[in-house]
């Protein structure tokens, strides 16, 4: 699943392809919201640490299979 972060005062997101569910990242981000920071990982194994105070917003896309092969 792609996730965006915006980070306030810069022009440049965070983007990055997520195994998390949505709904686990949902919680992430409902929970570092409330103050600490947001921590997510990627599915390459990287973890993302924002300061919540930072953040401007958070874009959940949608989960994405990659088909394979050709198409006729």
């Amino acid at each position: 699943m792609d996730i965006r972060i915006g980070i306030k005062d810069t022009a440049r997101e965070i983007a990055f392809d997520s195994a998390q569910s949505p709904a686990e990242v949902e919680s992430a981000v409902t929970s570092a919201l409330d103050g600490g920071v947001l921590s997510l990982d990627d599915a390459k194994g990287r973890r993302y640490l924002v300061p919540s105070a930072q953040i401007a917003y958070v874009e959940i896309g949608s989960e994405s299979t990659r088909r394979v092969g050709f198409v006729a």
